[in-house]
C-alpha cells in the first residue's frame, strides 16, 4: 500500500470510528506555555497520552504511548531551544527522557515520565525567562509571592527574603515590573482566583479566604477592577463559553 492509499484508508477509518486529533491551536498553545515557562497554563492545557484525539501510531498500546511521548519530548525540546534553553541541555534532557521511556514496561510508567518531563521542561524555562528579565532580588520576590498567595504577604517579608531594604526593594520592583509590589500581589491573586472559578466548585467566600483577601466584598471589588466582572459573572461567562464549545464539538 502506498502513502496515498494509506492516507485515504486512515481518514476513512477515523471517520468511521469517530476518531479525531486534538485541535492544532490547543496543541501549539500547550507547547507555547512550556516555552514561556507558564506553569499554570501548561497544567491547564496538559493532556495525558491516553486522552482522546492523540491518534493511533501503533497497534501495540504500550508502543503507541511511547511514540507519542517521544513526539512530545521532541516538540518540547525544540520549543525550549527557541525560548532560550541551551541547545546541549535541551537535547541532553531529551535523550534522558527518551531512554527512560524506552525501558518502560507499563502505561503507568510512561505516564509518570510524561508528566515528569513536561514539568521539568516548563520549570526550567520558568527559571530561564525570569533570570533573563529580572534581577535576582526581584526573581526571589516573584517566587515568594507565587508560593504564598494563600498567606498574608508583607513588604518586610519580601525585603528580608531578597536581602534588601524595604524602600530599595519597592523602587527596584517597580522599575523592573512596571507595577508596585502590592499591585502585583493583587494581580496574581486575581489570576489564581480566575483559575479557581473556572476549574473548581469553591464558593466566592472560600476563594476569598483561601487567597487571603480581607473580606469577600473586598475580593469582589479587586477582582472586578482587573476583569471588569464580578467573580459570579466571570464564572457564569466561563461555563456558558465551555458549554457552547462542547455543543459545537458534538
Amino acid at each position: 500500500m502506498d502513502i496515498e492509499q494509506a492516507l485515504a484508508k486512515t481518514a476513512f477509518n477515523n471517520r468511521e470510528y469517530m476518531l479525531s486529533h486534538l485541535p492544532y491551536e490547543r496543541e501549539m498553545a500547550f507547547y507555547q506555555s512550556i516555552k514561556m515557562g507558564n506553569i499554570d497554563e501548561m497544567r491547564r492545557l496538559f493532556k495525558p497520552l491516553d486522552a482522546e484525539g492523540l491518534g493511533k501510531l501503533s497497534e501495540d498500546p504500550l508502543r503507541n504511548l511511547k511514540y507519542h511521548l517521544v513526539i512530545t519530548i521532541a516538540f518540547m525540546t525544540r520549543y525550549c531551544i527557541e525560548g532560550g534553553m541551551e541547545m546541549e541541555e535541551a537535547y541532553n534532557l531529551s535523550d534522558i527522557y527518551i531512554q527512560q521511556a524506552d525501558k518502560c514496561k507499563s502505561p503507568e510508567d510512561i505516564s509518570l515520565i510524561h508528566r515528569s518531563a513536561v514539568e521539568d521542561y516548563a520549570n526550567r524555562m520558568h527559571i530561564i525567562i525570569k533570570n533573563k528579565l529580572f534581577s535576582k532580588p526581584v526573581v526571589i520576590c516573584i517566587d515568594y509571592i507565587y508560593n504564598h498567595l494563600h498567606c498574608k504577604i508583607t513588604l518586610k517579608e519580601l525585603a528580608e527574603a531578597a536581602g534588601l531594604s524595604q524602600s530599595y526593594l519597592s523602587k527596584l520592583f517597580r522599575k523592573e515590573m512596571g507595577t508596585t509590589v502590592s499591585q502585583y500581589i493583587s494581580q496574581k491573586r486575581v489570576e489564581a482566583a480566575e483559575n479557581l472559578l473556572k476549574y473548581s466548585d469553591h464558593s466566592c467566600v472560600e476563594i476569598s479566604n483561601y487567597l487571603c483577601f480581607n473580606s469577600e466584598s473586598y475580593f469582589i471589588q479587586v477582582f472586578k477592577s482587573y476583569t471588569k466582572m464580578t467573580p459570579k459573572e466571570y464564572r457564569s461567562k466561563f461555563f456558558r463559553a465551555r458549554e457552547k464549545s462542547v455543543r459545537s464539538e458534538k
